[in-house]
């Protein structure tokens, strides 16, 4: 999340004389990251970007905050000023001029009051000058004041008019599948069901809590009397409703983060001094304030020896104090052990003694822990380690000219088989289901290249998820898969022969009609009883695709081959051309010609031109040197079982 902060407006929060590049450099340093520095004018702009476990930061009070325990570090002085509200301000449970019914589990605390006879009109020209330095439009006094605020102090907050809500009576509720709200830009927008929303006495939706309000409860230049609405809500609905509706607002990003139920009532007194300066309104002395379960703080004990083996150096206890207590962290010490109470704001991310030491060591400078080198004995690499074995499975189909591409694991349902996972949450119909295929991804990587012209392999090494029982998580499977752009099929064949061969795997090639392949075109590779894997043309046009789980490549894989001492005796090569019947399997005559005879140690086809079929034969005795007549013996006993066999002949 990335916010924008005057300078100027900021030191209305922090006194200090820290220079805006020293502030810029120390808030990188142990907080925020400042992305950039704007000059405008004499005024100073800081781009941050804040994590999200940190929405206490997403204002100008929560960087003042941070500012005062960091300066100080670097020998600036620093410290945090108050925030000026109104006294005489009551907060109770129940008023006259509100009949709310709320349900808590959504929102966790509501407060409104009313500000009756405000006038419409511009706001003074040093908010318009703030809110443009931080890229807000100004519209009127009424919606500014709501983004000055939400600024100011991260608390977004919302105005309707009091007079357009009926009966003066509010139902905070989950939505129904199916029902419609208009919103404030004008747009429509059919609900699927829990979200939160809120109606009045007639049963109509004035406002999409946390997102945006109705324009039926708009503000306008008629508005006399208006609610000023501030409330902390359940993230998970906000978040929820906010990504399938696209509605990205800065209160939606902040509500879905976790906001601090107790900054409400500084928000709402901040708000109402605000309102009766500007407006000329006059805002009613009682508060309603619903807050069922109000926060507890908790505490957290550290050991300052467990806090010094950690950080690698002893920190002294009052250093530790002064860093921990700009922060809102109230500190207590007995003897070696320190009590942290941690603030409302900061109970969403401080949890474990471990959370106290990354406070202390980021203020504290981790610029400023030791740096020392490990010594001592390299580890050996683990046997099987999975990383090795993929490296090499992709090294070597580089080296044979392959490309390897990344794909997203989130695909639209078309790309799917089975019962596939569906997103709950999805940020759009081409991103909705986990995959459980690559072949769908690669044929689309295909598509997305139609103006290459030469010939081309693509091949992914990553996970597919295959649909389990219901409730139960996919199982995640490594898969290995290519796909050959306008190769031949021998020469897409030959690859996958040279990486299993390279893998020392022995494998065979077994014809059977598999689904997404052309009848014929396909067969399952097998090494004994196990399926590797299985290659063939696709039924998309000159398609070739091939597809392994890795988990049993790396099974039937072996780091050694099996060696043969060289032969003592010379082998004996010659080529023979032979005319082959059409659709007869090349594979198979190449190994029925092996076993004519213990002496052909290998057979390689070398040519092809129309139905003639050039093979290197070589012969080979363990024994002895073989003579041309030995080979002609052998020869002659080879030819006579391939034509007898597949009606295979020499040419004379």
């Amino acid at each position: 999340m990335n916010i924008l902060i005057p300078d100027s407006w900021l030191k209305s929060f922090l006194k200090t004389i820290a220079k805006p590049k020293d502030i810029a450099k120390y808030l990188s340093l142990s907080g925020p990251s400042v992305e950039k520095t704007t000059k405008v004018g004499a005024d100073t702009i800081y781009s941050l970007e804040i994590t999200t476990n940190r929405v206490d930061s997403s204002s100008i009070m929560g960087i003042a905050r941070e500012l005062s325990a960091i300066l100080p570090r670097f020998n600036i002085e620093a410290s945090l000023l108050p925030i000026k509200v109104p006294k005489g301000i009551h907060f109770v449970s129940s008023v006259d001029y509100l009949k709310p019914q709320i349900d808590s589990k959504l929102c966790y605390r509501f407060s409104a009051v009313l500000i009756k006879n405000v006038k419409i009109g511009d706001s003074p020209s040093w908010m318009k000058e703030r809110l443009g330095k931080v890229g807000i439009r100004s519209l009127n006094n009424i919606v500014d004041i709501s983004n000055y605020l939400m600024v100011e102090l991260g608390q977004p907050m919302h105005t309707f008019d009091y007079d357009k809500i009926k009966g003066a009576k509010m139902i905070l509720r989950t939505s129904k599948k199916g029902e419609q709200i208009t919103t404030l830009d004008k747009k429509t927008h059919t609900l699927k069901g829990g979200d939160i929303v809120i109606e009045d006495a007639s049963a109509k939706l004035i406002d999409l809590a946390g997102i945006m309000g109705g324009e039926i409860s708009a503000v306008d230049k008629n508005t006399k009397n208006v609610l000023l609405f501030v409330q902390t809500y359940n993230p998970v609905n906000i978040r929820r409703t906010s990504m399938y509706l696209s509605q990205r607002t800065d209160a939606a990003m902040r509500f879905e983060k976790g906001l601090d139920p107790e900054l409400v009532p500084t928000a709402l007194k901040r708000g109402i001094a605000l309102f009766e300066q500007i407006t000329g309104g006059k805002a009613e002395k009682n508060v309603l304030d619903i807050y069922p379960n109000p926060y507890k703080p908790y505490k957290i004990k550290v050991d300052l020896k467990f806090l010094s083996k950690k950080l690698g150096l002893e920190i002294k206890p009052n250093i530790i104090a002064q860093i921990l207590n700009p922060l809102g962290f109230a500190v207590t010490w007995q003897k070696d052990v320190f009590t942290v109470k941690v603030p409302s704001w900061r109970s969403n991310d401080i949890k474990i003694p471990e959370d106290i030491l990354e406070e202390v060591a980021r203020i504290y400078g981790y610029h400023k822990l030791p740096s020392i080198l490990m010594n001592g004995k390299l580890p050996d690499k683990l046997p099987n380690a999975p990383f090795d074995f993929e490296f090499k499975v992709k090294n070597l189909l580089k080296g044979w000219g392959l490309v390897e591409v990344y794909s997203s694991s989130l695909v639209p349902r078309e790309f799917t088989e089975g019962n596939a996972l569906k997103l709950k949450n999805p940020l759009g119909n081409e991103t909705e289901y986990l995959r459980t295929n690559l072949r769908e991804s690669l044929i689309s990587a295909v598509n997305a290249n139609l103006g290459e012209k030469e010939p081309y392999g693509l091949f992914e090494m990553a996970n597919v998820y295959l649909p389990e029982k219901k409730y139960q998580l996919p199982q995640e499977q490594m898969i290995l898969a290519g796909i050959f752009k306008d190769y031949t099929y021998r020469k897409a064949k030959g690859i996958i022969e040279s990486l299993l061969e390279s893998l020392n795997i022995k494998v065979d090639f077994n014809t059977e009609d598999l689904n997404h392949f052309k009848p014929s075109h396909s067969v399952i590779i097998t090494n004994g009883k196990t399926t590797l894997g299985k290659l063939g043309y696709l039924n998309t046009d000159n398609l070739i695709y091939f597809e392994f789980p890795v988990d049993n490549l790396k099974a039937s894989s072996k780091i050694l081959g099996s060696y043969k001492p060289i032969p003592k005796y010379p082998s004996q090569l010659e080529d023979i051309t032979l005319f082959i019947p059409v659709k007869t399997k090349i594979g198979e005559v190449i190994k029925t010609m092996m076993s004519a005879n213990k002496m052909i140690a290998d057979v390689i086809l070398k040519e092809i031109y129309k139905d003639a079929y050039t093979f290197r034969v070589i012969y080979l005795n363990l024994q002895k040197t073989l003579t041309d007549k030995d080979v002609e013996i052998i020869r002659n006993e080879m030819l006579k079982k391939i034509k007898n066999k597949y009606g295979a002949y020499q040419k004379n």
